[in-house]
């Protein structure tokens, strides 16, 4: 898919004002194409299946291997152990078995849909630049006040910035709220937030991983 011209975008500073524009990097405005981002949604879901759903077959049950009566006479179908599928609690005819899901992905489709996740969301209108998100003190309202006064809403809220671990560790406990490092970032977490908050830190170290 090839990248459309830059664009500019808001940026807002931590009170929710207006503070000026910036120019965003051109992976921002990349053709979204619907089948590679569902593929990669599939793929990073398969990926977090542990697989480790089991159940037991005939031979793993525990059960007598005895005949339950004999074959002829007694005026009851025949029967030969009580492990049979078709027994209560007998065992499970082509029940599931523990199985790996991992769905493995090229680095060339990874990169491409990050770019395509950001110019999704940018299209929607869910991205907004925040000129920092430094706190003065590790203290949950911090953030919530942060959230506020950006007016960000939404049931998943994912804040995109630069390694920060006191502004992670401060917004832990506020709802909806999602920190993840830009760096580790994926298209999916992208996909997946309401609203997502970007720094033009995170922006820079965006725009050097997709180049």
């Amino acid at each position: 898919m090839r990248e459309k011209s830059k664009m500019e975008t808001i940026v807002y500073n931590a009170k929710g004002q207006e503070k000026g524009k910036m120019e965003l990097p051109a992976f921002f405005n990349t053709e979204v194409s619907d089948v590679l981002l569902h593929e990669i949604t599939t793929a990073y879901l398969n990926n977090q299946r542990s697989g480790t759903h089991k159940t037991k077959t005939r031979g793993e049950v525990s059960f007598s291997g005895a005949k339950p009566w004999k074959q002829k006479g007694t005026g009851n179908a025949r029967a030969g152990q009580k492990n049979s599928p078709l027994w209560r609690k007998g065992g499970v005819i082509f029940g599931p078995e523990p199985r790996d899901y991992y769905t493995k992905l090229s680095k060339q489709k990874k990169k491409l849909s990050l770019s395509m996740a950001f110019s999704a969301q940018l299209q929607n209108g869910n991205v907004m630049v925040v000129d920092s998100v430094k706190v003065s003190e590790v203290k949950t309202k911090k953030v919530a006040e942060l959230v506020k006064n950006l007016k960000v809403e939404g049931k998943k809220v994912v804040f995109a910035v630069n390694n920060d671990a006191d502004f992670k560790l401060a917004a832990r406990n506020v709802e909806n709220v999602v920190v993840e490092n830009v760096k580790n970032i994926n298209a999916y977490q992208v996909l997946w937030a309401d609203k997502l908050v970007i720094t033009p830190e995170a922006i820079e170290i965006l725009k050097e991983r997709q180049a």
